[in-house]
């Protein structure tokens, strides 16, 4: 007799991933289809493989900024080969762990391409041959893949996206970067750290373009002195190999179609959801934009079939997908009946500087109605930042009638900043209780101190 699962997760990413592990742990029978790697995109294609590069590289930036203090000379060599099989290695063994801690709660991995063929039933495509799952309920969390636009595409050569940039075994002496966003800061940041002459070119007149105008600000500031020929509000025409370089055409009406050539071209105009023949028809499902699952208040795309991480377009981060299967597998086991709330949602763009945000920017709250106040404090003030030799940058506050409801920082390590800056958000803070509580001297923490008791300005 076939199995009914509890719970049919497609795709095992952060979201699927944690919800098996959670759902089998509650006593949930459970089985994850993944058609490629566990880990999804993150771990094998994106934040974890960049962090890798990134880390591996800081020294460059900080000895960088110690040597303008005139304080020390020298040079940081990265061993490219090496931190690539570095990259692998580490991968390779998450994948392994993750793939144990699935058996161990008995959780039925099925490798292959997984589509609904009519409710309760899921064909996996498998190395044997098609094969069916029986569900009573369907977590759909398939993730996404880069995305592209007519002209700009990869092509695998020497037009590359972020999977390809990543699996180099060589970095290139030049690069291209299409696309001013997270992505394409961070991979810019690592490969100028290994020696690539970086030109980013984006549509968009301003870096970070859904951050904060005073963070695209800084983030312009500082890498223009690095040397990035930054090419913003302009428009790509194509870009394509020609020989061994990629050539890069802006359109016409600026510059003349203009052409920039380099070694290699990364296209980091952002991601499309894998919504594409699962068989979603089958289920009453909705497709929105480029291809979004559209869910309810209670992450539902059908009866039964709820929706995470990427596919649903609501948050494109490994966190919003992990807390959000949390969500339903809380309601599969009867722990809440409530719509979905992701509370404050941190985001980080790593690198030097970086870039954290959560809650809501000043422009958002205005368009929330009443009042809106900011406050500030500059990080050329704070000791950690002066140690490192890095104070360009920021904390900003938003407060809406008296409370805190956003906290933007751009600069050296504000990432450190996250788990707290978030939880006072989500408390809802106010300033008196900022003045009540101690912050630890010297800590960078001391900005946002100085941020939040700092005077306020209307917006």
């Amino acid at each position: 007799m076939a199995t009914t699962y509890d719970l049919l997760i497609l795709g095992g990413g952060p979201g699927g991933f944690d919800a098996a592990v959670e759902a089998a742990g509650s006593g949930l029978k459970t089985a994850l289809v993944e058609a490629a790697e566990l880990g999804g995109a993150c771990l094998n294609r994106g934040c974890i493989p960049t962090k890798l590069w990134l880390g591996a590289t800081d020294a460059v930036d900080e000895l960088a900024a110690q040597a303008k203090m005139r304080v020390a000379t020298g040079s940081v060599d990265i061993d490219f080969p090496a931190l690539q099989a570095r990259k692998d290695k580490y991968i390779a063994a998450t994948r392994k762990a993750m793939g144990m801690r699935l058996a161990q709660l008995g959780v039925d991995l099925v490798a292959g391409l997984g589509r609904v063929t009519d409710p309760g039933n899921v064909e996996v495509l498998t190395a044997d041959g098609p094969k069916t799952l029986n569900y009573r309920n369907l977590l759909l969390a398939t993730g996404s893949r880069p995305g592209g636009f007519p002209g700009v595409i990869a092509d695998g050569a020497k037009v590359l996206d972020s999977t390809g940039l990543l699996a180099l075994a060589a970095m290139p002496k030049s690069l291209i970067v299409v696309g001013g966003g997270f992505i394409g800061l961070e991979m810019a940041q690592a490969a100028q750290r290994m020696g690539a002459r970086i030109t980013l070119v984006d549509a968009l007149p301003r870096l970070a373009g859904a951050e904060d105008p005073e963070v695209s600000k800084v983030l312009e500031s500082v890498f223009k002195r690095q040397g990035w020929d930054l090419r913003l509000g302009v428009k790509v025409a194509s870009v394509k190999t020609r020989g061994e370089q990629a050539v890069l055409v802006l359109d016409s009406s600026v510059g003349g179609g203009e052409e920039l050539e380099a070694d290699c071209a990364l296209i980091a105009v952002g991601r499309r959801p894998n919504t594409a023949d699962l068989g979603l028809e089958a289920l009453g499902a909705t497709l929105t934009g480029a291809g979004y699952i559209q869910t309810d208040a209670n992450l539902l795309a059908a009866p039964g079939v709820f929706a995470v991480g990427d596919v649903n377009g609501r948050m494109l981060l490994a966190h919003a997908a992990s807390h959000q299967a949390h969500y339903v597998v809380e309601r599969l086991l009867g722990h809440t009946a409530r719509p979905y709330a992701s509370g404050p949602v941190p985001s980080i763009l790593y690198g030097a500087p970086e870039v954290f945000r959560a809650g809501i920017m000043a422009e958002e709250a205005k368009a929330l109605g009443s009042s809106v106040l900011v406050s500030r404090a500059q990080l050329i003030a704070n000791p950690i930042a002066q140690a490192h030799a890095a104070t360009a940058g920021f904390v900003k506050c938003v407060w809406r009638d008296g409370k805190i409801a956003g906290i933007t920082a751009v600069g050296a390590g504000v990432s450190r900043l996250a788990c707290f800056a978030t939880l006072i958000i989500q408390q809802g803070w106010t300033r008196e209780d900022a003045s009540g509580f101690m912050f630890p001297h010297p800590t960078l923490d001391e900005s946002l101190k100085a941020a939040l008791l700092a005077d306020k300005e209307a917006v």
